[in-house]
C-alpha cells in the first residue's frame, strides 16, 4: 500500500472511529454491532469499512479494512476480516453514488420494520427536510427489506426497493433491514450521519405515536 493510500485510509479510519463513538453513545452500536464505511476510490471502487468484531465505542484510526466492490478485503497483508455486511455497503455506494454508508442497530428502526414490513410511511413532519423531502404534502416511505446473511441477496432486495432521485423527487437515503437495523448514506460522512440521525428521529416518533 502506498504512503498516499495509507494516509487516506488512516484519515478515513479516524473519521469512522469518531462517528462510531458518537453512535455508540446513542446506543445504536452496542458491543460490536453495526458497521460504517467511506469510499476511498471510485474507479475501481474501494471502501474503508470498520473492522469486524471490535467494540465500536473504542475504535482507532487503524481499525478499518479496505474492501473492493464485492466486499472482500483488498490488503493481503491485513488478516482482519471486514464486516460481514461490507458487500452491501459496497453495493449501496456503487448504486447510489454515496461517499459514505452507515449501518446501525437503532431499536426503533427494527420496531418500525416489524410493524410496517412493507415500508414505513411518514408525512407532514418538519424533520423530513433533513433527508431532502418536503415537510408537507408528500408521503415519504422508508423502505424495508427482509434480513439475510447473504449480501448478494440483500443487494438484490435493495435494488427492488431503492428509488433513484429524479428532477422532481429526491431519493430516500435510508433503508431498514427487518429484525436487524438500518442503513443510511450520503455524499460524505456528515451527510450520512445527518440522514441517519434524522431518519431515526422520524422512526422513533412514528413508533411512539401510531
Amino acid at each position: 500500500m502506498s504512503a498516499l493510500s495509507t494516509a487516506r485510509t488512516l484519515e478515513a479510519g479516524a473519521t469512522l472511529a469518531a462517528e462510531a463513538a458518537r453512535f455508540s453513545g446513542y446506543g445504536w452500536m452496542r458491543g460490536t454491532s453495526g458497521n460504517l464505511s467511506l469510499v476511498i476510490d471510485r474507479d475501481p471502487l474501494v471502501l474503508a469499512v470498520t473492522a469486524s468484531g471490535l467494540d465500536k465505542s473504542q475504535l482507532t484510526e487503524a481499525d478499518v479494512v479496505l474492501v473492493g466492490p464485492d466486499g472482500r478485503g483488498l490488503d493481503a497483508d491485513d488478516p482482519r476480516p471486514p464486516s460481514a455486511e461490507a458487500g452491501l455497503h459496497a453495493h449501496i455506494a456503487a448504486r447510489t453514488g454515496a461517499g459514505a454508508v452507515f449501518h446501525v442497530h437503532a431499536l426503533d428502526a427494527v420496531v418500525a420494520a416489524h410493524r410496517w414490513p412493507s415500508g414505513v410511511e411518514i408525512r407532514d413532519m418538519e424533520m423530513l427536510k433533513g433527508i431532502g423531502h418536503r415537510a408537507h404534502d408528500e408521503t415519504v416511505v422508508i423502505p424495508v427489506i427482509a434480513n439475510d446473511q447473504d449480501m448478494a441477496v440483500e443487494a438484490a432486495r435493495f435494488d427492488e426497493v431503492y428509488v433513484p432521485a429524479t428532477a422532481d423527487v429526491p431519493e430516500v437515503p435510508v433503508m431498514i433491514v427487518a429484525t436487524h437495523g438500518m442503513y443510511a448514506w450520503g455524499e460524505d460522512a456528515a451527510a450520512a450521519r445527518r440522514h441517519l440521525e434524522i431518519a431515526e428521529w422520524l422512526l422513533r416518533f412514528t413508533v411512539a405515536t401510531r
